[in-house]
């Protein structure tokens, strides 16, 4: 069985993540590394486990989680589409099973809001995983003088974001600290209106319904 050990040692996967990382640093967009890979690896993994996904699922969805921005690599347009090509050439050459491959790709080709659906179980856990990163780490051209870099200005308020699956009354909530001097709740619904309904659509594909909580106020 391929693995996330085995993904993460893949000299293809390292070379394709640090030229993703660098085209995303030309453009000036918040950080795409091997940090949000690994923090949106992990919280697809724990939603699956939390949800009650199998092992093998929950495999997947940690390997999905790692791999889904591998398509800056190429271009930030459709980097959902071109990613998933890449991962599936990539998992089918580690071994993995052309199903299997083929799950992991459909997620990743879905998982961005522009052109993206909830497909899957694992789609859905993938999608709610990786809108739920917003943190000040991300932001590595730090413009707050700039009003119209936006986005840069909602994550550096962020101090502290974290998924949460409440399986008894089958509630999955992205939780949210953020310093209201710097940004706005405006400002983050600006920004985050569609991801908020992709993510509220991806848990009622799982069974669950969707919340978003910034400062313990309950806003979805």
């Amino acid at each position: 069985m391929v693995t996330l050990k085995d993904v993460k040692a893949d000299e293809e996967v390292k070379v394709l993540i640090k030229t993703g990382e660098k085209q995303i640093d030309a453009l000036a967009y918040t950080e795409h590394s091997v940090r949000h890979a690994t923090i949106v690896s992990n919280w697809t993994g724990m939603i699956l486990k939390e949800t009650g996904a199998s092992k093998k699922l929950i495999n997947l969805g940690e390997i999905a989680g790692y791999l889904h921005d591998i398509g800056n690599s190429l271009s930030r347009y459709d980097h959902a589409g071109s990613g998933a090509l890449l991962a599936y050439g990539i998992l089918k050459r580690l071994g993995m099973s052309l199903s299997d491959s083929a799950e992991i790709m459909m997620a990743i080709g879905n998982h961005d809001e522009k052109n993206g659906i909830p497909v899957s179980i694992l789609t859905s856990a993938l999608i709610i995983a990786d809108k739920s990163d917003v943190h000040k780490s991300r932001v590595k051209h730090k413009l707050l003088n700039d009003a119209t870099n936006i986005h840069d200005r909602v994550n550096l308020a962020v101090n502290r974001s974290f998924v949460k699956v409440d399986k008894e009354n089958k509630q999955i909530d992205t939780v949210i600290e953020t310093d209201d001097k710097i940004c706005s709740v405006a400002d983050y619904f600006e920004i985050y209106h569609t991801r908020m309904l992709m993510c509220t659509k991806a848990a009622e594909l799982m069974g669950y319904k969707y919340g978003l909580i910034i400062n313990n106020v309950k806003l979805l």
